[in-house]
Order: structure tokens, then C-alpha cells, then sequence
């Protein structure tokens, strides 16, 4: 059985190409190592797809004139056999092409599954809290 540590190692490895990906507006390397039957629900509309679309992705990425700050700095993880997860806050910045700065903070969670012996991301999930003040307007200003 692998060790721990070691499988945490991977798991970062994977995580860490992803997100260097997203920053460098690279959608073919940020869907190397999603599953054909990768589940993601994010920030943006529809409320969930299934399967890696580097085509949407380029298209959003084509809306930023900057690298994507997407950065999981407290991110944790927990693996056993072939299934972990990772959770943490997302803080995400840059400057899109119509000259609006980003500079987010949300939620993140990534569901992974080794297969055929490497670890790869089979769920995403993104979000905001939304005011509870009847309004339902998203709460993007706030930080940790």
C-alpha cells in the first residue's frame, strides 16, 4: 500500500499542474487531468457540466488579458485507496480584457480517483455564499 505522504505528494503534483495551467491560460494542461467523465460545478453558469470542454475553457480564457491568479493557499487533503478530495478557499485575480480587476476569494472543493495507477480529478465545485438578507446577491467581497 502506498504511503501516505507519498500519495499526498501526487495529489499536490496533480493539483499544482491544474492550477499553473488556469494561470498560464492553458486549457489543453488544465484538462490533462480531468476524467472523460469529470463533474464540475462553477462559479459561473450552467449549475453543473460533466466532461472536460478546453474549448469553453479557452473562451473564458480569452476574457482575461492577464495570467489567472488561482491560487489554494491552505488547501487540504485527504486520501484512502484511490478516492481523496481536497478542500480550501480559492483566491483568484487578475485583469480581464475589458480592464475589470479580479480579485475573488471562494470556495473549493476537487474530488480525485487514482486510475491506471495517477491521480486524476474526477469533480470540481466552486462557490460563494449568497446574502441571507433576502436580496440572494452573491457575497463577493469578502476575505479570510
Amino acid at each position: 500500500m502506498p504511503d501516505a505522504a507519498a500519495e499526498e505528494v501526487a495529489i499536490r503534483r496533480v493539483i499544482d499542474a491544474w492550477t499553473k495551467a488556469l494561470h498560464d491560460k492553458d486549457a489543453q494542461g488544465a484538462t490533462a487531468d480531468l476524467t472523460a467523465d469529470f463533474a464540475l460545478y462553477s462559479l459561473a453558469p450552467p449549475l453543473g457540466s460533466t466532461g472536460p470542454d478546453p474549448a469553453g475553457l479557452q473562451a473564458w480564457f480569452d476574457t482575461w488579458s492577464s495570467p489567472i491568479g488561482y491560487d489554494l493557499p491552505d488547501l487540504e487533503i485527504a486520501a484512502a485507496g484511490d478516492v481523496a478530495f481536497a478542500h480550501g478557499l480559492a483566491h483568484m485575480t487578475g485583469t480581464k480584457t475589458d480592464g475589470e480587476i479580479a480579485d475573488l476569494w471562494f470556495r473549493c472543493t476537487l474530488g480525485l480517483r487514482k486510475r491506471g495507477g495517477a491521480w486524476k480529478i474526477v469533480h470540481a465545485h466552486e462557490s460563494v455564499p449568497f446574502l441571507m438578507d433576502g436580496s440572494f446577491k452573491a457575497a463577493l467581497d469578502l476575505k479570510p
